[in-house]
């Protein structure tokens, strides 16, 4: 008789591999233990012993593959983009927001002061032309993704569709955002004070008398709903709801997945400085998985089964975690291959936008996701009155 095949979830296999791994794993520079057979004084391994393992190669190396595979730790060596042409676009962003909500939404940009205290961050403010008057409207942070992204025009008509709805909006650039020149872009920190640049926004919507600082929401995509996580997965948060789409979720596992192109732009952030495996720690305590267990907040997560940019592979284990250890605070779905948007496959499956005339462009999928996510938001940053009359708080 045959026996069973053992099929091993591939999580599972990855847990399973960095749980052996871990005991390897030392300090940048520290020297190997006396019983290392690389140590001082002991045995050499034999031509060819290790390759794969602990010793060291033992071959011709291939210069290209090193070259290939080569992720500095420098932040001189961080991307350089074209800053003029990254302003330039900025400039014409601000315009199309500007010239879309003419008549219709009190627009304006602003800055405020990062509570880290180093940076004055630039953002979009969108209001109801007609304000109800002292804590007459609920509030969101819109969180743009993008290692290095910005607001874009296209996310317009939800923004106009949550101004609509009553809601104040506060999108802001962080830092590492494009189109503010090369200091502000080279101060990106993945998962650092970038996440503590959003939460200031709060104290901003706090100068606004008729917004409910009860009834505050955050929204992101992508590297946006990365910092969502973050900005709930804590002990103590402002937020009373909060939607993450396609969020990146496991940078321990994103980078090994990415490779060396991916590697290169987070390897070389000056709090950063290196890969996984030479910062397990950073990149442990940057990855909202590891995090799950502070969420105290109610939490939306949507993701896409054909997502090319934050893989399925990456996001089902934020869902699994959500769903088995905070199944009363978090509501997930799986959409299983949505039609496509213009990047990353399922990846942009909700933000199906005509670029030319900033009009939805719908698929049942996306419908339904913006459906579940107002009613999500709506129901959690309802009046107080409304809660109480619900018996909730």
């Amino acid at each position: 008789m045959k026996k069973p095949l053992i099929h091993i979830h591939a999580s599972v296999a990855l847990a399973a591999a960095f749980v052996v791994s871990v005991p390897e794993i030392r300090a940048a520079g520290q020297p190997p233990p006396a019983q290392d057979p690389r140590a001082p004084g002991q045995q050499q391994p034999a031509q060819g012993e290790g390759r794969g393992g602990r010793g060291g190669f033992q071959g011709e190396l291939d210069d290209a593959r090193a070259r290939q595979l080569y992720v500095s730790t420098d932040p001189k060596d961080h991307s350089k983009p074209n800053y003029a042409a990254q302003i330039e676009a900025k400039k014409r962003t601000d315009g199309r927001f500007e010239q879309a909500c003419k008549g219709i939404i009190d627009y304006k940009k602003t800055t405020y002061r990062s509570s880290v205290g180093d940076l004055d961050i630039p953002a979009y403010v969108f209001q109801p032309l007609k304000k109800r008057g002292p804590k007459g409207h609920a509030a969101l942070v819109w969180v743009h993704g993008g290692v290095h992204g910005d607001q874009s025009a296209d996310m317009f008509p939800f923004i106009r569709e949550a101004v609509d709805r009553g809601y104040v909006v506060i999108a802001p650039d962080y830092r590492g955002s494009t189109g503010y020149g090369e200091t502000y872009y080279q101060a990106i920190d993945y998962g650092g004070y970038e996440v503590d640049d959003v939460m200031s926004a709060v104290e901003y919507l706090k100068t606004l008398p008729h917004v409910d600082q009860d009834r505050l929401g955050v929204i992101g995509w992508s590297h946006g709903g990365y910092i969502t996580l973050f900005t709930v997965f804590r002990d103590v948060t402002p937020f009373k709801a909060a939607a993450a789409i396609v969020p990146v979720t496991n940078l321990v596992f994103r980078l090994s997945y990415k490779g060396p192109g991916y590697q290169r732009d987070f390897a070389t952030q000056k709090r950063i400085g290196g890969l996984p495996f030479e910062k397990p720690d950073i990149y442990i305590q940057r990855s909202p998985l590891y995090s799950v267990d502070k969420l105290h907040t109610p939490l939306l997560v949507h993701v896409a089964t054909n997502d090319t940019d934050v893989n399925f592979v990456e996001d089902q284990q934020m869902v699994d975690a959500l769903r088995s250890r905070k199944p009363d605070l978090a509501e997930t779905k799986i959409y299983v291959n949505p039609p496509p948007g213009r990047a990353g496959g399922g990846h942009t499956f909700s933000r199906r936008v005509d670029p030319d005339t900033l009009e939805r462009q719908d698929t049942p999928e996306q419908v339904d996701s913006w459906n579940r996510t107002w009613a999500f938001l709506e129901w959690h940053l309802r009046p107080y009155e409304d809660r109480s009359k619900a018996g909730t708080k």
